[in-house]
């Protein structure tokens, strides 16, 4: 009974934040409160205590930092490089606009910072090129979505804080992210070859791009910025990786139980800070709140579902109803459908991921099959207008007549083409791997 009101209650959380547009986090903080302290006997201060702390702090200092090169405009200057590199391949544009957008996600701008700048410069280009707009959105998404999913990136540091919240290891986490970052690139790719080609064959062809005019260069903040955030990355990323390769070393060992990338990126931030590379108070005020609040307080309904038996009673059921070797196929479809009206990082992966290794243990399937068939699955439709990368691109449309005409090639095209290529990609991955 109590983990029907549980699951009950996350549904209507998402119900009431899509319906009044408010943070399906506070709904989900009051729905902790009152299930676990007049439902399951709680204190106040045992619910209090499912406050995610750790998410809370990594997502902050990291956020922070990135949050430099956002005020400064060094994220953006070098989009506009990496689009002017390829204006004289206008055939590869979908390609060009993937690119720039992974590799400015990857570098710390996250999913939604990249969507907000990138989508109305691509909606641009497909206006004057003669890019399909579905094309375009598609592109833009995808890369924002890949880069964002980069182990030291925001999306990757969150899964990996989800997976060893559930008992991954740390290394297991490292390499299980490694491997949705790739197979998120993948799919893209696979996608855009196969738009592109279709498009040829049916005669439509992107126009010169020799009118982009070349952008200024970096200035001093902004190159310090890049050269700042690219020792971070190394800082955070070669100690893992050189475990992984010499894991019998001792002094690899020593520092790599001592790499936190929460702590870190507040080291790096001071460093920012003395440096003069942004504005406190507007860096502090481009952290993504709302993000951060949605996903703390899933976090803590999930916690108290936890308690409450909840999880592993829905993995008892999924165990005992669906055949073993479509278990990733149909976490897969859950997170898609979940992922139409729901956040990913907020909702779908902190819901299913705790699923995860009961599951995997006792029907002897790789985790890290169905992690990724999750984020594949859950990614693949958060370009439809109901979702945050399509209401973002909607909301990047020049006028209300350019809205009403991209709003259904969204919805009923690029999201049922882009829920196919995930479920095939899953399936390959069941069955081939």
């Amino acid at each position: 009974m109590m983990s029907l009101l549980v699951v009950g209650a996350i549904i209507v959380s998402i119900v009431l934040g899509y319906r009044f547009k408010l943070n399906i986090g506070l709904f989900a903080i009051a729905f902790a409160y009152l299930i676990g302290c007049f439902g399951m006997g709680m204190s106040p201060k045992e619910v209090i205590a499912t406050w995610p702390l750790k998410i809370f702090f990594i997502i902050f200092s990291v956020c922070l930092f990135y949050s430099f090169a956002i005020v400064n405009g060094t994220l953006e200057k070098l989009a506009e490089h990496l689009m002017y590199r390829c204006r004289n391949v206008p055939s590869l544009m979908p390609f060009a606009i993937f690119l720039a957008a992974t590799v400015i996600s990857g570098l710390g701008a996250g999913y939604y910072t990249v969507l907000a700048f990138m989508a109305p410069i691509t909606l641009l280009l497909c206006n004057r090129t003669g890019l399909s707009l579905i094309v375009g959105g598609m592109a833009v998404n995808y890369g924002a979505l890949a880069g964002a999913n980069f182990v030291s990136s925001q999306s990757g540091i969150i899964f990996r804080t989800l997976m060893t919240s559930s008992g991954v290891s740390d290394n297991q986490a490292f390499i299980n992210a490694l491997g949705i970052f790739a197979s998120t690139l993948i799919v893209p790719v696979v996608v855009l070859a196969g738009l592109i080609v279709v498009g040829r064959r049916r005669g439509s062809a992107v126009a010169s791009l020799e009118h982009i005019e070349r952008p200024a260069p970096l200035n001093r903040e902004q190159k310090t910025t890049l050269t700042l955030t690219l020792i971070m990355m190394a800082t955070v990323l070669l100690p893992p990786i050189a475990s992984l390769l010499l894991p019998g070393n001792a002094a690899i060992a020593f520092v790599n139980a001592k790499v936190d990338i929460g702590l870190i990126a507040s080291v790096f931030s001071v460093i920012a800070l003395l440096l003069k590379l942004g504005d406190e108070r507007q860096a502090i005020a481009s952290l993504p709140w709302g993000t951060i609040i949605m996903i703390c307080g899933v976090g803590m309904l999930i916690s108290v579902a936890i308690k409450a038996g909840t999880i592993d009673l829905l993995g008892s059921w999924i165990g005992t109803n669906i055949p073993p070797a479509l278990i990733p196929v149909a976490f897969g479809v859950a997170a898609a459908l979940m992922s139409l009206f729901a956040s990913t990082l907020g909702v779908v992966t902190p819901a299913l991921f705790p699923l995860v290794l009961p599951i995997a243990n006792t029907l002897a399937i790789d985790p890290m099959i169905i992690f990724i068939a999750i984020v594949v699955g859950a990614q693949a439709t958060s370009i439809s207008p109901f979702s945050s990368g399509g209401s973002l691109i909607l909301g990047s449309c020049p006028d209300d007549r350019a809205r009403a005409g991209l709003l259904p090639k969204l919805l009923f095209r690029a999201a049922p083409l882009g829920f196919v290529a995930a479920m095939v990609f899953n399936l390959l991955l069941t069955f081939v791997f």
